[in-house]
């Protein structure tokens, strides 16, 4: 179906943007404006005699990338409720400390009190946010205020891990930090507030790719009974064989753009391009998915991963995993955080909600 007349407003914007980018490059390459490069080689500008930011290019994206999430949320999402959090900072062996946030839902309400009744433990998810492996964070204003929701309006624990960013540290590292978590909440979830028989994962796009590498780790590695993946968005291979490029032809964007930043974040992620064919980097390319935990996973009709999920969820349920999908029509990958602007967005928070709400009942039934 077309494109929502919300993201064709901005696609307009974000060609202007692509075009300009286009255009600074090419002055780049050519040295234009001559005479102000040669001023400047010679010496005699006055910008040349004043210091330089000491931010790296990839720093002043990542600034960039906030400032712009912050603005994001304050036009176009939803705040978060106030909700109980707690930090914590787990061990991983061989690899970076890694941080986690846990949100806790507010039992007051009588609702999920009432689905909950006459358990004192809660169910909960270790929740992985996008970002490329390169950008994103449980602090990032949209990441945070989606936890807050999620977390009350499913009534379970989100428990959110800050994993560390490409390239700084790259493949395996974040799927080490994803693991160590995982064995770290079951490890203490009494302690915690959280039923270890009751505990699922989810993610967005790179986030989902480290949830579903994650299930099959564990399956090879520590078998802990996960009941659920919620996967949103999600990358599964970064051999790119999967890419669906009608979905951009849509947008009218060109489809080498999309292959070049797909190769881009696989060459950021990936100390070697060999390593996209490992399972634990592209999950989709396991040698079987037999033993994986339920599936629920979302994609977008204007998004090229969303030939990704869809042969996700074909090798799970070949496998004999139960699976699910939905496809949201005339939207693009970043639908889930206009849930401010958009119904579309709206009806996708209530899915992911009513996903992780099986959580209540996984026990019962796993």
């Amino acid at each position: 179906m077309p494109l929502d007349p919300f993201f064709a407003d901005r696609l307009r914007v974000h060609r202007r943007y692509l075009a300009g980018q286009a255009l600074t490059s090419l002055k780049k390459r050519i040295g234009w404006p001559w005479r102000r490069h040669a001023a400047d080689s010679a010496g005699t500008s006055p910008r040349a005699k004043q210091p330089t930011a000491a931010l790296s290019k990839r720093e002043k994206h990542r600034r960039s990338a906030l400032a712009w999430d912050r603005k994001e949320l304050a036009t176009i999402g939803t705040p978060g409720p106030d909700v109980r959090i707690a930090e914590h900072e787990v061990p991983v062996t061989g690899y970076p400390t890694v941080r986690v946030r846990i949100y806790y839902p507010d039992l007051t309400d009588s609702a999920i009190a009432a689905a909950d009744s006459g358990r004192a433990l809660l169910p909960a998810a270790l929740a992985f946010f996008g970002g490329a492996f390169r950008i994103g964070g449980v602090d990032y204003p949209t990441t945070d205020a989606a936890n807050r929701r999620r977390a009350h309006d499913a009534g379970i624990a989100i428990v959110a891990v800050d994993y560390a960013l490409a390239p700084e540290h790259r493949f395996p590292t974040q799927v080490e930090q994803a693991h160590a978590a995982l064995v770290w909440l079951f490890e203490r979830a009494v302690s915690l507030g959280i039923d270890p028989e009751r505990i699922g994962l989810a993610g967005a796009s790179a986030g989902a790719n480290l949830a579903a590498a994650l299930t099959l780790v564990n399956r090879d590695r520590t078998a802990l009974p996960l009941r659920l993946q919620v996967l949103e968005v999600p990358v599964v291979d970064l051999t790119g064989r999967h890419i669906d490029l009608r979905a951009t032809r849509g947008l009218r964007i060109p489809g080498a753009i999309v292959v070049r930043e797909l190769r881009s974040v696989a060459r950021t992620y990936l100390p070697a391009r060999a390593l996209a064919r490992d399972p634990y980097a592209s999950p989709l390319r396991a040698a079987s998915h037999a033993g994986l935990p339920p599936a629920v996973i979302l994609t977008a009709e204007y998004d090229p991963l969303r030939g990704d999920g869809a042969a996700y969820v074909a090798a799970l349920r070949s496998a004999g995993v139960e699976a699910s999908a939905v496809q949201y029509l005339g939207v693009t990958h970043d639908v889930a955080i206009f849930t401010g602007v958009l119904p579309a967005a709206s009806r996708w928070h209530a899915d992911v909600v009513g996903a992780l709400r099986r959580l209540h009942d996984a026990a019962d039934t796993g």
